[in-house]
């Protein structure tokens, strides 16, 4: 009972106030034990992870480096979506995207995040550059699904119906990358190799390993707190992620 009260404590202050506190108190016992050696900080984050929250940040680095390859493939094989922002390269969109911490809100995407992002990709309306669009919805997304968060630490709780969530999402995006379509047929994004083209499955290989880092995640956490989670899978309809 007293772990689901600290996992679901409604004032987010005395939460954040306790992961500041626990680098004190062990600093403190190593004091008071008589440690006498150059301190490394390092050490202290690491004291103040569960194995679980280890592994989350080492899950969510690869998901960035994930998406940071996915968004160069798209614009290489999108190389025009680049036109509806004059001026802009690659590399600026990388910046914007993964060099802005926290919420991913942009003026040109309507300040949309999320899956309203991802939704505008889709839009076959939508003027504006659908690769960016794409990646700040999915960068987006999957910080939400660890709780916007760089790090975890052991009074944090993921949430695992986000993380399952997530996962599906992945799924959804992969698969209307290869069945959205204009009014006159023709593909919203291209990815995947077409027919006529020279097989290129990549795109399927990023979005395989980043739905099975989220599934891995989803489950570990279940396994932690003993839950369960609904999977209940509404095909190419992004799932709620409480942004």
């Amino acid at each position: 009972m007293f772990t689901f009260f600290v996992e679901r404590m409604s004032a987010r202050f005395s939460l954040q106030l306790l992961r500041l506190l626990v680098p004190f108190l062990l600093f403190s016992s190593l004091l008071l034990t008589g440690c006498r050696n150059p301190v490394d900080s390092s050490m202290f984050d690491s004291l103040a992870k569960t194995d679980v929250d280890m592994i989350a940040d080492s899950s969510l680095r690869e998901l960035n480096r994930l998406m940071g390859e996915l968004l160069v493939k798209l614009y290489k094989r999108n190389p025009s979506q680049l036109d509806h922002a004059p001026g802009m390269s690659v590399g600026q969109r990388q910046v914007q995207i993964f060099d802005t911490s926290g919420r991913l809100s942009f003026a040109e995407l309507g300040y949309r995040q999320g899956t309203d992002a991802l939704n505008l990709a889709f839009d076959p309306l939508f003027k504006g550059d659908r690769v960016f669009a794409l990646m700040a919805g999915m960068v987006g997304m999957v910080r939400s699904s660890y709780d916007w968060q760089e790090e975890q630490f052991m009074l944090d709780s993921l949430d695992e119906q986000l993380l399952f969530n997530s996962a599906r999402n992945i799924e959804v995006i992969a698969w209307r990358l290869s069945n959205s379509r204009d009014a006159g047929g023709k593909l919203l994004l291209l990815s995947n190799s077409q027919p006529g083209e020279e097989e290129n499955l990549s795109y399927e290989r990023i979005f395989g390993k980043m739905i099975a880092i989220q599934d891995m995640m989803a489950f570990t956490v279940v396994g932690k707190w003993e839950r369960g989670f609904n999977s209940v899978l509404q095909k190419a309809v992004f799932f709620p992620m409480g942004l």
